[in-house]
Formats: structure tokens, C-alpha cells, sequence
């Protein structure tokens, strides 16, 4: 269902029939696919989605880019596609992941089976015999409780020294996040969808799992998909760039009018903490030392976090002619609940207007970095913040046209869409009026000719 649709339109009269011009922009699926499956992220979209834009807009061999590449979707299925990518990663352990699945192609895959061969039999001598690691957690990681049981830790440690002597940078890489991407699975954490006890979520802490086992296995499952994917996929790739940084600093990293196509999803007006919800990956893969080793990520991040801004007098919106329905949605924000203090909603006024701030930084980042003619699909859903609806694809695509955009299309994807991490909340969250809902949209701009 493509709809061009009016400014702050309502989503009454879409019907369940209504289908999107767009497939299913789903995460899911990428669990069942070669590549795509190594690394769960919360975020994201569907390999296939990305496929079908890609082979709509480009007839030949081009640049995709990715703004917010999380763990790459966009950019591995450029990749086999033969396309060359371009993607900006802030958080360290997504930008690792990203550039593992991109280079793939490039490894020994036979060198990386004898590795795990070697891991097992390192292991297996060493977990019995009374063995003491050299390796130690990280110091500076705090959490609540112990993230690992310490028969647990003493596995995770063991496999640390393994990889510590491993000679072969990428190869090392890949060992790092199989254990990475499978850390959170033995430790007394999990996903709710925020990182927190499992004691909390009702579940039992985890005094013993066989570590090796499922590390080898997610090993084993990367070298059997580069198998099955084969080498001639990759063929004619030159060129796949995962930079952790910043989008906002484009400039300094890609050719003004040089991309053919954009395809990314950037964080959502819900205040999921990306940094802190990786911060067992953050510590355990050396990329931070203590806590002031985050807060320049989460100050970097797209739209800052509540956390980063709640405290302030008040954060206006400074790009130009904002959309006088944003300045009043913002304006009727900070008079609610008042007697919360940082909970109010000037937290949450100040968190929006940092957000759709940030809004047109990106746009003016695509503005510079398209093609002539060439168009950006980015995935975005609505919030509700303090019980009001804020349509976050309409106000995106209205400031997007005061960056010199042009828009396209807003194509409803999902009419009704579960998961916001705030709207639950009943400190942060008033109760959200009957008809708002959470959906979630694709904006097509395109750069003029």
C-alpha cells in the first residue's frame, strides 16, 4: 500500500487487508539466512526488503549506503549483490560485527576450521586439569549482580586466552564475535527487550553451560554459511567500508553527489539505550575501559538519549522553519507532569527536540552524499511519549524538505507494531489515548536533479 500521505494524517482508515508496496521489513527472517543469522540485534530489517529496493533502483554495479549500519543488513546484502557499501556505525561492537559479515569473503575459512579445532582441543585440556586463566574480566564492567557464575567465568576466561593468541587479526575477529554474539546467552542477564537480570524476568541464574559448545557451533555455522553462500557471490566486490563513527561526520568520509542509494532504519523515538544494552560486548571486547568511555557514544548517538538531555532547562529545535505542528507537540510536552522533576515532560521535550534536531543533520547528510535523482528509504516508526503521538515519519519528511529533499512517498509497513520500550512505562508514560498506535513506515526522499 503506497500512500503519499497528508501531514499528521491519521492511521484510522488503514484496514488490515491494506498491504505495503514495500515486503516486510521484519528483522525476523534474517535469523533463518546465511550471514545475516550470525549476530541478534533488536533492530534492524529484513535482508529481503533490502533486496527487493536494491534490485528495483539499480541496474548495475553501485554504492549503498548505509547511515546506521547496526550489524549490516543493508551492507552484506549490497555485498552479495556485488554492490560496493559505504556504512557509519557508532557502537563499536555493531560496527565488529558488520565488518566481520562484509569481509567474509576475504577469510581462510579452512584456516578458521582448524582454529576451532585447535580451540576445542585447547579446552578441553585445559578445563579439567586445574588450568588457571591469564586472562581477567574486564575491570571496569559493573552490573547488579554477577554476570557470570564463576564455574561459567572460568570457561569464558579459558576461551579468552585462546583467542588472545591467535596471530591472525581477522581470524581473531571472527572468534570474537562468535563469542560475542553468544555471551549474553550464559550469563544471569537477558534481552526483555532491555539487557537486565534474569532473575527479574523470572528466570534462573545460570550456574553451569557448556560454553565451548555453543561458541564452536555458531563458529561452525559461519564457516558452513560462507560454504553455501560461495566465493563467486562475492564476485567483482571491490570496495565495503564500515566506519565507526559518526554520520554526521560524512564529510569527512565519503565524496559529495556519490552515492546511488541509501537504505537504513536510524534509531527510533523510544529511548532504547543501544549502548548500555551492549555494554557486556562493549567491556568483554576491550572496546571501553569504564563508564566516561561510553558517555561520548551516547552523546554522539542519533537523537542523544533521555538519559543524556532530561536535566537541561530546554532543548529548542534549531534547523529552520521547524513544522509548527512539531513546536507545539514539543511545547505541550514540557507542561506535562511537572511535579515528576526529571521524569516530566520537559525530559521528554527535550529528548524530542534533540532528536528531530538530529533529524536534519541526517538530512542534510543524505542531501550531500546522494546522487542526482538518486533516493534514501528509511525505516522509521511513530512513539508515544507521555501519552501524546508523536508521527515521527511525517515531522522526518517535513524537515527532510527543508534540507532540499524532495519527498516521495511514506509507505505504511506494519499499521500496528509491538515493542517500544517506553510506552509501558508508567513512570515515564501517561496512558496513550485509544486511537494512537504504533506503527511503522519506509520515507522515500530523493535528492533533485
Amino acid at each position: 500500500m503506497q500512500l503519499k500521505l497528508p501531514f499528521l494524517a491519521s492511521l484510522e482508515e488503514l484496514k488490515p487487508e491494506d498491504k505495503s508496496a514495500f515486503s516486510d521489513p521484519s528483522f525476523a527472517s534474517n535469523k533463518l539466512l546465511p550471514v545475516h543469522r550470525w549476530v541478534p540485534w533488536i533492530a534492524g530489517f529484513s535482508s529481503g526488503f533490502v533486496r527487493g529496493i536494491i534490485e528495483d533502483k539499480l541496474d548495475e554495479r553501485a554504492i549503498v549506503l548505509d547511515p546506521f549500519a547496526g550489524v549490516g543488513t543493508t551492507l552484506v546484502e549490497a555485498t552479495l549483490m556485488g554492490h560496493d557499501g559505504i556504512g557509519f556505525e557508532i557502537n563499536p561492537y555493531a560496527a565488529l560485527a558488520c565488518r566481520v559479515k562484509v569481509n567474509a569473503h576475504k577469510l581462510n575459512w579452512q584456516d578458521v576450521r582448524r582454529e576451532v579445532s585447535r580451540l576445542q582441543e585447547f579446552y578441553n585440556h585445559t578445563v579439567s586439569n586445574g588450568y588457571s586463566p591469564i586472562s581477567k574480566p574486564p575491570s571496569g564492567f559493573r552490573s547488579r549482580k554477577a554476570f557470570y557464575s564463576l564455574t561459567v567465568l572460568r570457561k569464558v576466561l579459558i576461551i579468552q586466552d585462546f583467542i588472545n593468541r591467535l596471530n591472525n587479526e581477522q581470524t581473531q575477529e571472527v572468534f570474537k564475535l562468535a563469542f560475542a554474539s553468544t555471551m549474553v546467552h550464559y550469563s544471569n542477564y537477558s534481552y526483555e527487550p532491555s539487557l537486565g537480570t534474569r532473575s527479574a524476568a523470572g528466570k534462573s541464574d545460570i550456574e553451569d553451560f557448556p560454553v565451548l559448545d555453543i561458541i564452536a557451533e555458531k563458529l561452525n555455522r559461519m564457516i558452513l554459511d560462507i560454504e553455501e553462500i560461495g566465493d563467486n557471490i562475492y564476485a567483482g566486490l571491490t570496495n565495503a567500508r564500515i566506519i565507526n563513527s559518526s554520520f554526521f561526520d560524512y564529510e569527512q568520509h565519503i565524496e559529495a553527489n556519490s552515492i546511488d542509494v541509501a537504505i537504513t532504519s536510524p534509531p527510533y523515538l523510544n529511548n532504547y539505550h543501544y549502548i548500555r544494552n551492549t555494554r557486556p560486548h562493549l567491556y568483554w571486547l576491550g572496546f571501553v575501559k569504564n563508564p566516561n568511555d561510553t558517555k561520548p557514544l551516547e552523546h554522539q548517538n542519533f537523537g542523544k538519549y533521555w538519559q543524556t538531555v532530561r536535566e537541561l532547562d530546554a532543548v529548542n529545535l534549531t534547523f529552520p522553519d521547524p513544522p509548527v505542528e512539531l513546536i507545539d507537540k514539543i511545547a505541550y510536552l514540557r507542561t506535562l507532569n511537572l511535579e515528576r522533576g526529571i521524569y516530566s515532560g520537559n525530559g521528554w521535550a527535550n529528548y524530542a527536540a534533540s532528536y528531530f534536531n538530529d533529524c536534519y543533520r541526517f538530512a542534510q547528510g543524505l542531501r550531500y552524499a546522494l546522487k542526482p535523482g538518486s533516493s534514501a528509504f528509511i525505516v522509521i516508526g511513530n512513539s508515544i511519549l507521555q501519552g501524546v503521538m508523536i508521527p515521527t515519519d511525517l515531522y522526518l519528511s517535513k524537515i527532510a524538505e527543508r534540507s532540499g529533499l524532495e519527498l516521495v512517498s511514506i509507505n505504511i509497513l506494519r499499521a500496528t507494531r509491538v515493542g517500544n520500550s517506553i510506552i509501558q512505562s508508567d513512570v515515564r508514560v501517561a496512558k496513550a489515548d485509544s486511537s494512537h498506535r504504533l506503527y511503522e513506515s519506509v520515507v522515500e526522499l530523493r535528492q533533485p536533479r
